[in-house]
């Protein structure tokens, strides 16, 4: 069948190679990642050293004192997803926070303490699960690891107009803080693109965890650092202790699984809302044709918008910590309660409360022996909470902006709870091998846009990049937000019902890596971030090589082989 013309064109190229694949939202943060491959490391010594040198290049988007998820298939076939996401220190209450408005959508409160400062930040997780997914999975010393970022730290590196960009954008609040604003803001003024920044003080806390691991910012002198800047005075206080660092540990959880048109889906569980929504909406896609529909059509999207209102419906209803919340994972994954959700379609849904930082990173790595990890991981908010801990470089995360500040409410703070997240780490496999991986930032817009590049792959026939460049749609229930691409489908879509509004960009910058069955791996990044994709082929040269044909190998003791002698 031939496929109808796509109304967009892709802006950059995927890449291809089968001796492993690096994209991630930064070209110097998949560099490090392929150096790491390309020393003999496994996906995720190269995942993890790719994630370390993004809180260098990427400081707006992810550090060390944030929180995450990434997702690990093992060569052997298992999943294993390690939740690395931040929790609510042991003195955090329902009532520290005043709302300051009576709007259940809102989450704003009096100061913006929940926002910006020590007082909006949660007891960290990205450090403790990236050495622990390298502890259980790793190949290479764990400083080797870490070399790449600390390189680049000390060094310098040229600033992009993404990340100028987002310092203009938040200059207000960076300048309030000596400590950041010195690092980003050298001299008081914006970097230009193509400027060089250093960070010498996050250079040398980078080396303190090449030796130490976790334990320097969970325990040791990182964690102090960072413990004494809660306690900055007035009403800015921050509540992590010492003791909330040391016993912060990430959490192992079972990957669900899920089917679709003959793929394997496979994503996290909850707190995670993705895995759970994900399958709730393919399911409910399957009994309609959506291939027939077209992409960007008018009946496609529409379709579309009514299975995201239910499913964010449903997420409001059942979303939370699984500590705290019981959420009916097997209920809602069902292909038989897909039947119901399909006789709700088209009913009206409120927009769902609820908080979700926008700025997050995504990387997505996979090795020539089968190990692929599609990690997804935050400060939350640009910059986290806008401030650095003196003499270490670190940005410490606005976490506790995602948590409800009004009491008795699922989200509602209380001591150890993580949030919910639309974190989207996504793997799809095709008779038991994988076929393809991905994942993006985006707040929650994550796991609707990552459905829709699902979609794209297995119904519309879509290449790799053309899946992640699509133009996507989004909705809650309230506006459907299309992408400037889809603007000519905006009058057909308001007579059907919908508010549209035409945004910039749908979600944050996807990168995925593909799978081909002679073990060619295909790797692509989208125009919405950064993303640059750094494929390794070719590889060591073939055993023996070096000999000539007129001198014979020699033994390790030097004698010549039995063969030579012959």
């Amino acid at each position: 069948m031939t496929r109808s013309p796509l109304p967009f064109t892709c802006e950059k190229r995927p890449a291809t190679g089968a001796g492993g694949m690096v994209v991630a939202n930064h070209p110097l943060g998949a560099a490090a990642g392929a150096e790491l491959l390309a020393a003999g490391g496994n996906a995720v010594d190269a995942a993890v050293g790719t994630l370390l040198a993004l809180t260098v290049v990427e400081p707006m988007m992810v550090g060390i004192a944030g929180g995450g998820l990434s997702h690990l298939r093992l060569p052997d076939g298992r999943h294993v997803v390690i939740d690395a996401l931040a929790t609510a220190a042991s003195g955090m209450q329902p009532g520290i926070y005043t709302p300051i408005s009576d709007d259940p959508l809102s989450y704003d409160v009096r100061d913006r303490r929940n926002l910006v400062g020590p007082s909006a930040v949660a007891v960290p997780g990205n450090l403790a699960g990236w050495c622990r997914l390298h502890e259980q999975f790793g190949k290479l010393p764990f400083a080797d690891v870490v070399a790449p970022a600390i390189r680049l730290a000390r060094r310098g590196f040229l600033v992009t107009d993404y990340l100028s960009g987002a310092i203009r954008e938040n200059a207000a609040d960076l300048s309030a803080d000596t400590a950041i604003s010195s690092v980003l803001m050298p001299g008081g003024a914006v970097p230009r693109t193509g400027d060089r920044l250093t960070m010498g003080d996050y250079a040398e806390s980078l080396s303190l965890i090449a030796e130490e691991g976790a334990a320097a910012l969970h325990g040791g002198a990182l964690g102090a650092a960072l413990a004494e800047s809660m306690a900055t005075g007035g009403d800015g206080d921050g509540w992590i202790t010492r003791e909330d660092l040391a016993a912060y540990r990430p959490a192992e959880r079972e990957a669900l699984h899920g089917t679709y048109r003959g793929f394997e889906i496979v994503g996290p569980p909850p707190p995670a809302s993705s895995g759970v929504h994900i399958l709730q909406m393919l399911n409910m896609l399957e009994a309609y044709d959506v291939a027939g529909l077209g992409f960007g059509t008018d009946a496609g999207i529409d379709l579309l918008a009514q299975v995201l209102q239910v499913a964010f419906a449903d997420r409001r209803a059942h979303s939370g910590d699984p500590a705290f919340v019981d959420v009916p994972v097997a209920r809602l994954t069902s292909k038989a309660y897909a039947a119901e959700c399909r006789a709700r379609l088209g009913t009206s849904a409120p927009p769902a409360p609820g908080y979700e930082s926008r700025d997050t990173t995504h990387v997505t790595v996979a090795d020539r022996d089968g190990m692929i990890v599609t990690a997804t991981h935050t400060i939350n908010g640009l910059f986290g909470a806008r401030y650095m801990v003196p003499g270490t470089g670190i940005i410490p995360n606005n976490y506790m902006s995602n948590f409800d500040p009004r009491p008795g409410r699922a989200l509602s703070v209380a001591p150890g709870k993580r949030v919910p997240t639309s974190m989207a780490p996504m793997i799809a496999l095709k008779d038991g091998v994988p076929a393809f991986a991905l994942g993006l930032p985006g707040g929650l817009r994550i796991f609707p846009s990552a459905l829709q590049a699902i979609v794209n792959l297995i119904d519309h026939g879509m290449s790799l990049q053309e899946a992640v460049e699509a133009p996507r749609v989004w909705t809650q229930g309230g506006e459907l937000e299309i992408e400037k691409t889809l603007t000519d489908r905006a009058p057909a879509l308001e007579a059907a019902g919908h508010e549209v509004k035409i945004v910039p960009h749908i979600g944050g910058g996807m990168n995925a890596i593909g799978f081909g069955a002679d073990g060619m791996m295909t790797g692509a990044a989208c125009w919405r971030a950064d993303g640059t994709v750094m494929a390794l082929g070719g590889g060591l040269a073939r055993p023996g090589v070096r000999f000539w044909p007129d001198k014979a190998p020699e033994t390790p003791e030097g004698s010549a082989t039995p063969a030579a002698k012959a």
